[in-house]
């Protein structure tokens, strides 16, 4: 339902409205941040308990945004607003009401190599393939997402049942629990308990970012807002996130399920210069799950300087943007800090990196996902995740994952069944693990075929006695150096310091943060090289988007069926869409012609030529979907020369 037609401003209209339930669809560079602002200014002019106001977001990073925006308004109350994410929202319900602690859970997060641990665990009790237990673990995730039911399993199915037991005895027993089951876990408590307190506290609940929302998440929001009006922001055509199972169509069909919704939609784009507006307007056309609606662009704002650059292969790419980049700040006065150089892969983004550094040019990377990578059975290759598991346990040196962890870092199998045998020791003698251990180490306990984990939990004794006078600045950079190519990511993902006296504790849970839910900072003097996702809420003068290839923009679907690989499609479009929509002033779409064979079939790159050294790619189909607004492609060396 739209609200009648008026001359006030859409933001005025928004922040005035009486309606129930509201929603706001707001284009990239509308307005969205300001309208919500000025509808929390409104509540608190009107009289509305600030505590009673809960403003919640998808990231960490933007609930930190919009509590300062709140906060520097010149409102009595604004800064006791409850701004906060859903997932910090349940981990307060949860732990406020003790419910982790009466069910016999922990709330210490499994990070994604933990899981390969759990995962070899697994096999050895259940016999099946590490394919078909990861397979089940996502089933179980997007289950959670879902929010199907007490448990994300077939009731009636003996192997899901089989796995789901298994799965929270592993959890139980290393006292950690999986991200995805926070969400579940309030929302089951909120729905079985309706005279929570959490039911009943807020009048009024604002939503951001709500298509990035998954459908528990949202259902969970619902419970909260049960006796509140409500009010969501968002934009469907910027919903990227599937891999974290977010549900577009909430925003989309957001009318069925709340009655009388008042709808207003924010179109007038401030940021993008016009011919951005009219290629991203052709582009997210293409799309069908949407609701229709163009931006307009801002009459005043000047055409962006657009160009579609093909090199001859990946080095070329690196050294000709390197060249371009350092021209564009000595000579045109780019500054580093607005330069943003978006990739769909962290090795052809380090490339990049790689030949600015060659040419004198500070850039750092920011693809945190990847900052633990590595193959935990091969001990030459886990390095960044074995000084990971060391800060651990030198902030806790009890953390039951971690000791997991560090027994079998660079086995086969990770010590499974060493592993298996030592909870046998720890349940048939009542015993804690870190007794047990402590007696194989000394030798008073003998594991068979024990000698490696002895081995280890001696290094492990030694490691944290040489480390134990460290603190800060110190102990980071001795468990993470400077300039080794494992442990950049990490590094960069702490690129504004640590404080000199600042604890393993702290040191710990600010890296986890960064790498569970990285943040970017913005106030910057280099470039910055991220992943397409990563740009979402940024903006720059300078625009560089690589690898514009079939396989990589767009992705090569994993799904199976028609209709899934078409929403794949639909989300890789969005994510495109996003990317040239966070240019103020010029915008390069790069790709190349040559792909080494092995890298190109490692990558998804849909291969048009072959042979036994190269293919050739071919340049992705969201380029002639921006219309005929785009500029013709042309050639790196052409391009060096303009």
């Amino acid at each position: 339902m739209l609200p009648p037609n008026s001359e006030k401003e859409p933001a005025t209209l928004i922040a005035e409205s009486k309606a129930p339930s509201l929603r706001v669809l707001a284009g990239p560079g509308t307005g969205k941040t300001y309208s919500l602002k000025m509808r929390v200014a409104r509540l608190l002019q009107d009289g509305v308990d600030p505590k009673s106001i809960l403003v919640t977001t998808f990231a960490r990073t933007a609930a930190m945004d919009l509590q300062n925006e709140l906060e520097s308004m010149e409102v009595e109350g604004a800064k006791q607003v409850d701004c906060t994410t859903v997932h910090a929202l349940c981990r307060r319900i949860l732990g406020r009401n003790n419910v982790l602690e009466v069910t016999g859970r922990n709330p210490r997060p499994l990070m994604n190599f933990e899981k390969k641990f759990m995962l070899q665990d697994l096999k050895l009790v259940l016999s099946w393939s590490i394919k078909d237990l990861e397979d089940q673990l996502l089933a179980f995730a997007d289950g959670w997402a879902r929010n199907w039911g007490e448990v994300p399993s077939s009731p009636d199915d003996p192997r899901d049942k089989d796995f789901e037991k298994h799965l929270k005895k592993w959890l139980t027993v290393h006292e950690a629990m999986l991200i995805e089951e926070l969400v579940p876990e309030a929302h089951g408590f909120l729905r079985d308990n309706p005279a929570s307190p959490e039911r009943k506290s807020y009048t009024h609940v604002l939503v951001d970012e709500y298509q990035d929302l998954n459908q528990a998440e949202q259902e969970f929001i619902a419970l909260v807002s049960k006796l509140s009006n409500i009010a969501v922001i968002g934009d469907e055509n910027q919903s990227i996130y599937s891999f974290k199972h977010a549900h577009p169509k909430g925003i989309t069909n957001f009318d069925e399920n709340y009655i009388d919704t008042e709808d207003h939609i924010l179109s007038d784009c401030r940021r993008c210069p016009s011919n951005i507006v009219q290629m991203a307007n052709e582009l997210i056309s293409h799309n069908e799950l949407r609701i229709d609606r163009d931006l307009v662009a801002d009459p005043l704002m000047k055409s962006a300087d657009v160009s579609i650059v093909q090199w001859e292969n990946a080095q070329k790419e690196a050294d000709g943007m390197a060249q371009y980049i350092k021209r564009s700040i000595q000579q045109f006065n780019f500054d580093p800090g607005k330069i943003l150089v978006l990739s769909p892969r962290r090795t052809i983004g380090h490339g990049v990196r790689k030949s600015l550094s060659d040419v004198g040019i500070e850039a750092h990377s920011f693809f945190s996902e990847d900052a633990l990578h590595g193959d935990p059975k091969d001990k030459s290759k886990c390095q960044a995740q074995e000084s990971y598991t060391l800060l651990t346990l030198i902030a806790d040196p009890n953390d039951y994952v971690a000791l997991r962890c560090w027994c079998g870092f660079g086995s086969s199998n990770l010590r499974a069944t060493a592993w298996k045998r030592i909870l046998v020791l720890c349940a048939q003698e009542n015993r804690s693990l870190p007794d047990v251990l402590e007696d194989i180490r000394t030798g008073k306990l003998n594991l068979k075929h024990g000698s490696w984990i002895e081995k280890r939990l001696n290094e492990l004794r030694d490691r944290l006695a040489g480390l134990s006078s460290l603190e800060g600045e110190d102990l980071f950079d001795a468990l993470f150096p400077a300039g080794v190519s494992e442990f950049e990511q990490i590094r960069d993902s702490m690129a504004e310091g640590i404080e000199p006296e600042e604890s393993a504790s702290s040191i710990l849970e600010r890296l986890r943060t960064k790498i569970t839910q990285p943040e970017l900072p913005t106030d910057v003097e280099y470039v910055r090289i991220m992943s397409l996702h990563k740009s979402k809420g940024l903006t720059a003068d300078l625009v560089i988007v690589l690898g514009c290839v079939e396989g990589l923009i767009p992705s090569r679907s994993k799904a199976k069926g028609q209709q899934k690989k078409l929403q794949d499609l639909e989300e890789q479009r969005r994510l495109f869409y996003v990317a040239i929509t966070r240019v103020r002033k010029q915008l390069i779409l790069s790709s190349v012609n040559r792909v080494p064979t092995k890298e190109a079939y490692s990558m998804g790159i849909k291969v048009a030529n072959a042979s036994y050294y190269y293919v050739t790619t071919v340049t992705s189909r969201f380029i002639k979907e921006l219309g005929p607004n785009r500029p013709d492609p042309i050639s790196g060396s052409e391009f060096l020369e303009t």
